[in-house]
């Protein structure tokens, strides 16, 4: 026999997938934590949900963060999303008049720390792009475009596969590219003299051949059968070449555009014109690249400021 706290989980999570659509993975996410909510009240001996106090949730939460209720100590982000669930219970509840208050409406989901972008070395940056472009015919010189491209400009790796021919300005010194980031919101990046030459080299030499196997795509970047290139051809081109560079870190096309952001900020740029490269529409955003370069202005301190280090010992 289903308890009554099992009936109004049942019923939250068929209308989280019938009405509100959410993915097969979000709904199992949301049965284990409620799982635990439903055998921790039980526990408290609360049969029904009405039974429920804001004590008790609050108490939850916080066994989420010492691992009382799970053996470890959960994540920040677990107990974000363990906290998004019960709220969601509970005024669901309050909706279906299955509860006359909601108690868990005063719930605050924990601050979640910052995270610093990945970022990987001008040093690495050129080995991943000599490693891309190995062997003959048109893939390689298309690869070494993409990633080129995908590095000079800071764009989104659907920025890249997005782009048609005529998006690109090949004026030597004054190349540039017309991206359309989220909301299809327009910016126009210029494009290093590197980029340039790849991106040249494989629309003369490469992409001719290839689009003769397709249908007249006006796509910039062409897969074998002649159509644009998906996203997930570019991520599997991306690995291919950090494993014959053999880079340790992880290297994804966000890492490209982190390493992007964080070379230019290095390099004495100002955060706003990183801003508007990125194509960010807050200045927030882009600043938390400026936590990466803690540690340059820390040794261009020590090394310039007259007062940094002392030459004498302390007392």
């Amino acid at each position: 026999m289903v308890s009554p706290l099992d009936a109004v989980v049942r019923d939250f999570l068929a209308h989280l997938v019938v009405e509100r659509g959410v993915s097969t993975n979000t709904s199992s996410a949301y049965r284990r934590d409620l799982g635990r909510y439903v055998e921790f009240l039980a526990a408290r001996g609360a049969v029904e949900l009405r039974a429920a106090q804001e004590r008790d949730v609050e108490d939850y939460v916080a066994a989420l963060t010492t691992g009382e209720a799970t053996g470890t100590p959960m994540s920040a982000a677990s107990v974000a999303r363990a906290i998004a669930a019960v709220r969601g219970l509970h005024r669901f509840a309050l909706l279906e008049g299955r509860v006359d208050v909601d108690v868990a409406a005063g719930l605050r989901s924990p601050v979640r720390p910052k995270r610093l972008p990945k970022a990987i070395t001008v040093d690495e940056v050129t080995r991943l792009l000599d490693a891309v472009a190995v062997g003959d015919g048109p893939i390689p010189l298309r690869d070494r475009a993409i990633l080129e491209l995908l590095y000079s400009t800071g764009a989104r790796i659907s920025e890249v596969t997005g782009l048609d021919v005529d998006d690109i300005d090949m004026t030597p010194g004054r190349g540039s590219v017309r991206l359309f980031g989220k909301g299809r919101k327009e910016r126009v990046v210029p494009v290093g003299s590197f980029a340039i030459e790849a991106v040249d080299a494989y629309l003369v030499r490469a992409r001719p051949a290839l689009a003769v196997a397709g249908r007249g795509t006006p796509a910039l970047f062409l897969n074998a059968r002649g159509a644009r290139l998906s996203r997930q051809s570019v991520w599997a081109v991306l690995q291919k070449a950090a494993e014959r560079a053999q880079l340790t870190a992880h290297v994804s096309p966000h890492t490209l555009r982190h390493s992007f952001a964080t070379h230019l900020l290095h390099g004495g740029a100002d955060v706003r014109v990183v801003q508007e490269l990125l194509g960010h529409a807050s200045v927030t955003t882009t600043q938390l690249y400026t936590l990466v370069t803690v540690d340059t202005l820390r040794e261009v301190y020590a090394a310039a400021h007259p007062r940094a280090i002392s030459d004498t010992p302390s007392r």
